[in-house]
C-alpha cells in the first residue's frame, strides 16, 4: 500500500504484462502491437507503461501530439511513434529531430508537411467512414498523388473503425463496409506498384471483436489497460484481461450526522437519520466527476460506502454508518479491490454518465501514479 499521499493510482505491470500477452494470442503471428499510449496512456503515466512495454518487446507506439511523442523519446522510448492528429508546421523540426511519424490528414496537409524541405516519415489517414481524419476511401488519386510528394516518405496507410465495439446487426454491417472500403483501396495502392507500408485498421475493440483481419499493426487502446468502455460492451474474443489501474484516497476525518442534516455545496444530500460520514481526500480537481455527486459508491475495509454530497475541487464524502472499524487515514477504493469487492473503471464511469476512456484520461495530474509489481 502506497504511504505517502492523500490520493493516488497505483499501476499493476503484471497485470499490463498479461495484457500484452493475452493480445498477442489471438492476433496473427506477424502483426504487432501499436499501443495507444495517448493522454498519458489513458490516466495510467504514458513514461512508465511506454517503458514497460518496450521492455516486452513492443517496438510500436501512437500517440495524440507531438508534445506527447516527445515525451517518450526523452524518456528513452525507441522504435516508431506514429502521431494520430495535427501537428502545427512550427513543430514539423521536432517531427525530425526526435523521428517522429505523422499521420497526413488529408491531401492538403501532406503538401504543407512537403514544403517543410524537411524529410518527413508519414503514416496517411484514410476515411472510411467515420468522416474525421484522412480522405475518402474512394479519392484515390488524391491518395496516389501523396506518393509524388518529395519531402513525405509514406510509411504506413491505416484507417479507424467507429464501431467496432457495436453488437447490432446494423453496426457489424458499418464495421465489415468500412473493412472492404479499407482492403480495396490497399488492394488499388497495390496493383498501382505501391508497396513497403504498414498497414493498421483495428483498435481494441477492433481485434477483440474482428480477431480474423490480418494487417501490420493493432492499435490496441483502452482494453490493453484491462477495462472496456463501458460494462454493457461485448466482447466476443476469448481473452483473459486484468485491470492495470488502481485509483485510491484516504479518510481525512469522520463527523457524526444528525437526522435532517445536509451535507456539502448546495446541501444536496440530507441525512434521514443518525448517520456517519466519512470526508474523503480526493474530487473532481483529481477527476473524480461531479456527475458522481449523491451516486455510486467506494470501498471501505472491504464494504461500500455510498457517495453523497456534491462532490469538491479536493474532498467528497462517503456514507460509512455501517463500517466499523473505521479510523481517519483508512485506504479508500474508487478503483480496485478491498477484501473480496471490487469496482471497475468502466463500472465507476457508467455512474458518471461517461466511459472509461474518458474518465481514466481526466485522472488529474497531481496524483503520484505508483507502479507495482507483483512477487
Amino acid at each position: 500500500m502506497y504511504q505517502k499521499n492523500r490520493a493516488w493510482v497505483e499501476i499493476d505491470l503484471e497485470n499490463l504484462k498479461n495484457n500484452i500477452r493475452q493480445f498477442r494470442k489471438i492476433l496473427p503471428p506477424d502483426c504487432e502491437l501499436m499501443p495507444a499510449v495517448k493522454a498519458n496512456a489513458y490516466g495510467h503515466g504514458a513514461v512508465p507503461v511506454s517503458l514497460e512495454l518496450q521492455k516486452n518487446k513492443v517496438e510500436n507506439f501512437c500517440v495524440a501530439s507531438a508534445e506527447e511523442g516527445i515525451e517518450l523519446r526523452e524518456a528513452g522510448i525507441k522504435g516508431q511513434i506514429l502521431i494520430l492528429g495535427y501537428t502545427h508546421p512550427r513543430l514539423f523540426p521536432e517531427l525530425c529531430a526526435y523521428k517522429l511519424t505523422q499521420t497526413v490528414v488529408d491531401e492538403k496537409y501532406a503538401r504543407v508537411l512537403d514544403q517543410s524541405g524537411k524529410k518527413l516519415s508519414v503514416h496517411v489517414g484514410i476515411d472510411t467512414g467515420m468522416h474525421r481524419l484522412g480522405e475518402r476511401s474512394t479519392d484515390t488519386e488524391k491518395i496516389l498523388n501523396m506518393w509524388n510528394l518529395k519531402n513525405v516518405r509514406i510509411t504506413g496507410v491505416y484507417s479507424h473503425l467507429c464501431v467496432s465495439d457495436g453488437s447490432t446487426e446494423e453496426e457489424r454491417a458499418f464495421t465489415q463496409r468500412q473493412i472492404k472500403r479499407y482492403d480495396e483501396l490497399i488492394r488499388t495502392l497495390h496493383y498501382a506498384g505501391i508497396t513497403g507500408f504498414q498497414t493498421h485498421l483495428q483498435g481494441s475493440y477492433g481485434v477483440m471483436n474482428y480477431s480474423d483481419l490480418h494487417y501490420d499493426l493493432a492499435r490496441v487502446g483502452i482494453a490493453l489497460y484491462g477495462t472496456l468502455s463501458s460494462p454493457e460492451d461485448v466482447v466476443r474474443s476469448r481473452i483473459h484481461l486484468e485491470p492495470v489501474l488502481s485509483l485510491k484516497a484516504r479518510i481525512e476525518c469522520i463527523h457524526l450526522l444528525h437526522s435532517g442534516e445536509r451535507v456539502g455545496y448546495g446541501l444536496t444530500y440530507t441525512a434521514q437519520k443518525e448517520m456517519k460520514i466519512a470526508v474523503v481526500s480526493i474530487g473532481y480537481a483529481d477527476g473524480i466527476p461531479r456527475q458522481l455527486s449523491n451516486k455510486g459508491y467506494a470501498l471501505v475495509n472491504g464494504q461500500k460506502a455510498a457517495l453523497i454530497g456534491r462532490v469538491c475541487m479536493d474532498q467528497l464524502f462517503l456514507d460509512v454508518t455501517n463500517i466499523s472499524p473505521i479510523n481517519p487515514g483508512d485506504e479508500v477504493v474508487f478503483i480496485g479491490e478491498s477484501g473480496e469487492k471490487k469496482i471497475s473503471a468502466d463500472r465507476i464511469a457508467n455512474w458518471a454518465g461517461t466511459i472509461s476512456n474518458e474518465f481514466l484520461s481526466r485522472l488529474g495530474a497531481r496524483l503520484p501514479r505508483v507502479t507495482i509489481l507483483k512477487t
